[in-house]
C-alpha cells in the first residue's frame, strides 16, 4: 500500500499539482507573514541587538526601550564600582522634531540617540563603524538610515534642524530603521544640547562584563543593591530585547492584529488545501472502490491517503521555501522590515506539514464513503 501511494503520485502527478500548489501558496503566505511579524517587531529591539553591551540599566518598569526615563548620575558610579564590569557608557534618548532645510514635510517625529563616540564603544557597535562614529564628534553631526533620507527630505551632507537646533548629516548607515519613528544618531554632547532641560539625565547605562563572568550574575547583584541609589532596573541584553519585542507584539493592538492575520492565513490555507485534496481523492473514487471490492481494508486505504498527504506536504514545503527565500532577500534589499530565525522557520515548516496532514482528514472521509457498488453503475 505504501508503494501504491508513491506510484499514484508519480503516474498521476497532473491530478495532484493543484493540491501541491495550494500547500505551496499557503506555506508562502505563512512564511512571508512570519518574516514580516519578526522583522517589524524585532525593530523595537534594534537598539539593543545592534549594541554589544551585556547588561542594560534603565528606569524601573520600562516596558520597551523607547519608554525609558532619565536616570540619576549616581547609577553610573555604582556600575563602575562593580569589579565584574569592564566598561560603562551612557545612552541618551530624546524624542524630537526634525525640520528639513527645504521646509518639506513639516515637523517629522524622530528618535535621537546620543551615543559614546569613543573607539570601540558598545552603543550601535554592530551598525556604526568607528570611522563614522568619530565624525559624530563634530557639534551638530548626526547619522541616519539611508532608507530614511527621503522621509527626512535631506541628503547625505545636508543640513536640517532638530528641536530648532542646526544639525548636519555626516553619514548614513543601513539596518537602523525603528518601530514608530525615524532613528537619528548623534554624540552624547549633541543629544544633551538638543534635549536641553527636558531631560535631566541620561536614559540608559550600558555595561560590559569581564570575560568569564555571566551577565545574569552581575544583573542580579545590581538588583540587590538598588536601595542606596536612584531608582533603576537592570536587564541582561537578551532579556531587555525580548521585553521590548514582546511589549509591541503582545501588549499593543498592532501586535495582536498581526498575529490574528497570521492565524487567519493558516486557517484559510488549511481549508483551501483540504478542499483541493478532497477533490483529487473524489476524482479517484472508482479506483478506491475497486480496491475496496478486492478486499483491501479501510486502514490500508487510509494509509495511502495519509502518505500521499505527507508527500504533498513535503513537496509544498520545499517549494514554499525555495520561493520565499529570494522574495525575502528582495524585500530586505528594498529596506522592507523582514527577518527570519531558525526556530521561526522550523515552526513554519511544521505548520505547513501539519496543514497538509489535517487536510487529509476530509480526503479520508471522502474515500471511506466510497461504495464498491458504484462500479456496477
Amino acid at each position: 500500500m505504501i508503494s501504491l501511494a508513491r506510484k499514484t503520485l508519480i503516474h498521476e502527478w497532473v491530478r495532484f499539482v493543484p493540491v501541491v500548489l495550494a500547500v505551496t501558496f499557503a506555506g508562502l503566505l505563512l512564511i512571508v507573514q512570519a518574516a514580516l511579524v519578526l522583522g517589524i517587531f524585532s525593530s523595537a529591539a534594534i537598539y539593543i541587538k545592534a549594541s554589544s553591551a551585556d547588561v542594560w540599566v534603565g528606569y524601573p518598569g520600562s516596558q520597551s526601550f523607547n519608554y525609558g526615563r532619565p536616570l540619576g548620575s549616581d547609577i553610573e558610579m555604582r556600575l563602575r564600582a562593580d569589579e565584574a564590569v569592564s566598561a560603562v557608557e551612557p545612552w541618551r534618548w530624546v524624542d524630537a522634531d526634525w525640520h528639513s532645510a527645504s521646509g518639506e514635510g513639516g515637523a517629522i517625529s524622530i528618535y535621537l540617540s546620543g551615543l559614546s563616540v569613543e573607539k570601540g564603544a558598545m552603543a550601535f557597535s554592530e551598525r556604526l563603524p568607528d570611522a563614522l562614529r568619530q565624525r559624530l564628534r563634530e557639534p551638530g553631526a548626526v547619522v541616519v538610515d539611508s532608507a530614511d533620507l527621503s522621509t527626512l527630505h535631506v541628503a547625505e551632507g545636508g543640513l536640517a534642524w532638530i528641536n530648532k537646533r542646526p544639525v548636519r548629516v555626516v553619514g548614513v548607515i543601513k539596518g537602523m530603521r525603528g518601530l514608530g519613528g525615524v532613528n537619528v544618531l548623534s554624540s552624547l554632547e549633541t543629544a544633551r544640547e538638543i534635549g536641553g532641560s527636558a531631560t535631566s539625565g541620561d536614559t540608559y547605562y550600558l555595561a560590559r562584563v569581564k570575560d568569564g563572568v555571566a551577565p545574569g550574575v552581575v544583573r542580579q547583584r545590581l538588583m540587590q543593591d538598588r536601595a542606596a541609589f536612584s531608582p533603576y532596573e537592570a536587564w541582561t541584553a537578551d532579556a531587555f530585547a525580548a521585553r521590548s519585542q514582546n511589549y509591541w507584539l503582545l501588549d499593543t493592538g498592532a501586535g495582536i492584529a498581526v498575529l490574528f492575520m497570521a492565524v487567519i492565513v493558516s486557517l484559510v490555507g488549511a481549508v483551501v488545501t483540504s478542499q483541493s485534496l478532497a477533490g483529487t481523492i473524489s476524482a479517484s473514487r472508482r479506483e478506491y472502490a475497486a480496491l475496496s471490492a478486492l478486499g483491501v481494508g479501510r486502514w490500508p486505504l487510509t494509509r495511502v491517503v495519509l502518505e500521499q498527504s505527507a508527500w504533498i506536504g513535503g513537496v509544498g514545503l520545499v517549494l514554499a521555501a525555495l520561493i520565499s527565500t529570494p522574495l525575502l532577500m528582495l524585500a530586505a534589499g528594498q529596506d522592507v522590515p523582514v527577518a527570519m530565525s531558525l526556530p521561526v522557520a522550523a515552526g513554519c515548516g511544521l505548520l505547513i506539514f501539519a496543514m497538509a496532514m489535517l487536510a487529509s482528514l476530509a480526503a479520508v472521509r471522502t474515500m471511506l464513503r466510497t461504495d464498491p457498488a458504484m462500479l456496477l453503475r
